[in-house]
């Protein structure tokens, strides 16, 4: 259970390093310094605390819900959807400066991401609380991104 952990939080801080090579420069960036946001935007550092809290979490989850699982390919397959989704969302946004289709990628996401909760929920039991904070969190961050494309 413990190597298991130790592989998901791997591929999970690897998604965030990835993504934070588009991310870092895009927030300081003319354009995104310029753009209209939802009053709500949590400042900067949040966004740091949030993700490691959620990859932490979301890591023991899959650990978990990979153990219960007899579908492996299925869970996966989700896994891998949700991580590529995960990556792509930030070079889109942030480097493309494409608010319609990070809006798409972000929105697929949370879905995929709720496909957990509610796919594996009735297995995990209490255990499911661990995706609840990656869930809440895409349902924040997809709404700042639909204020920026419908306020920009």
């Amino acid at each position: 259970m413990v190597l298991r952990i130790i592989l998901f939080l791997g591929i999970n801080f690897a998604a965030l390093a990835i993504g934070s090579l588009f991310t870092n420069a895009g927030v300081s960036s003319d354009w995104y310094l310029s753009l209209n946001k939802a009053p709500w935007t949590p400042p900067g550092w949040a966004f740091g605390a949030a993700w490691t809290t959620i990859m932490i979490c979301f890591a023991i989850y899959m650990a978990f819900v990979y153990q219960i699982t007899h579908n492996k390919k299925l869970l996966i397959t989700l896994f891998s959807i949700q991580w590529v989704l995960n990556v792509l969302w930030n070079p889109v946004f942030f480097y493309f400066h494409q608010a319609g289709a990070g809006l798409v990628v972000i929105t697929a996401l949370t879905i995929v991401v709720g496909a957990f909760l509610f796919r594996y929920g009735a297995a995990m039991k209490l255990k499911s609380l661990l995706i609840l904070p990656y869930f809440l969190w895409l349902l924040i961050a997809t709404s700042l991104n639909a204020y920026i494309l419908v306020r920009n």
